[in-house]
């Protein structure tokens, strides 16, 4: 099966001065560097409408632009799961995403992905890049995530997030109690010894920014809204750590269990079994690709959520 792929972008200010092949590594991150880089020399990706070398140097407001053929080369499985249709047309679909299931292919987990489950439903998403799948969910987060249906809608929501103009708003419940909202803007990278985790990373990490405001306080957590301004790997998770607030619950990043004093052993039966970040993707908003209608989706809260929620609202009073 062979595709036909139309896509182009434009050189934001952070990568001005940066070399063509890194910039291209950044703007079409589906493409391994190899490819981009086949690309690059055949005259299939052109800046400009000219054709430039890997080491050239760009500045913003270059319009690189490709023009060319893939061939699926590989191949995923694809498997009948239960899918939790929120929206869906000929352009997207809006699913909302359960626990303990990882959305893309990898080592370790080549089956019972959501990709799988997505080809399976909708066969023509073996045509869009990553089945269409354009942001991710932590395995164990649940909640909202679009995917897209064809390679105009793929193109027109990667240029979205890219532009920060896709709306993704989290609950979360943290530890300790926040004295009030407030933003966390701190750059991410690999951590320096974990290599499998993230961490706030001063010099050469990715900017990254978080909004975060108090929905409620307990003695010894706190529910709470966060908006994405940037959508790094585990970003909410490693901001919230920095402000010594984790996500109840994460196994990487939660540290130390703080159970309140005194609590009813219910509540604190329940915080030791919480085996997974209590993160839950509620809204997301975007423009159709198609259409550009501005589109809105909300989802509840898990039950586990809802669950320990109410305990923590028993404790307090």
């Amino acid at each position: 099966m062979v595709t036909q792929l139309s896509l182009q972008a434009e050189v934001p200010d952070e990568l001005s001065g940066i070399r063509l092949d890194q910039i291209a590594a950044k703007l079409f991150p589906d493409y391994s560097r190899s490819r981009l880089q086949s690309w690059i020399k055949e005259g299939a990706l052109l800046v400009n409408k000219k054709q430039l070398q890997a080491r050239d140097k760009l500045v913003a407001g270059d319009l690189l632009r490709i023009e060319a053929e893939i061939a699926a080369t590989e191949r995923w499985r694809p498997q009948e799961m239960p899918l939790d249709l929120v929206f869906e047309d000929d352009q997207l679909l809006v699913i909302n995403k359960v626990t303990d299931m990882v959305v893309h292919p990898a080592a370790g987990h080549r089956d019972g992905t959501l990709l799988n489950g997505l080809i399976h439903y909708s066969p023509q998403l073996e045509q869009v890049p990553r089945a269409g799948i354009v942001h991710r969910l932590d395995k164990d987060t649940t909640g909202l995530m679009v995917v897209a249906k064809t390679l105009e809608a793929h193109y027109e929501l990667v240029n979205q997030l890219q532009r920060r103009e896709v709306e993704r708003e989290y609950e979360a419940i943290v530890q300790g109690v926040l004295t009030g909202g407030g933003t966390v803007n701190e750059p991410l990278g690999r951590h320096p010894v974990n290599r499998k985790k993230r961490a706030v990373v001063p010099k050469n990490g990715q900017e990254a920014i978080t909004h975060y405001r108090v929905l409620n306080r307990f003695r010894s957590s706190t529910h709470a809204r966060i908006k994405l301004e940037t959508g790094r790997t585990h970003q909410i998770r490693v901001h919230m750590a920095h402000l010594n607030h984790p996500l109840v619950g994460d196994p990487v990043y939660g540290g130390r269990l703080r159970i309140p004093a005194a609590c009813s052993a219910e509540l604190a039966e329940t915080l030791k079994n919480f085996k997974r970040q209590a993160l839950h993707a509620r809204r997301l908003g975007l423009v159709h690709p198609k259409s550009g209608e501005v589109m809105a989706w909300e989802s509840q809260l898990p039950d586990d959520m809802v669950d320990l929620l109410n305990l923590l609202k028993e404790d307090n009073e």
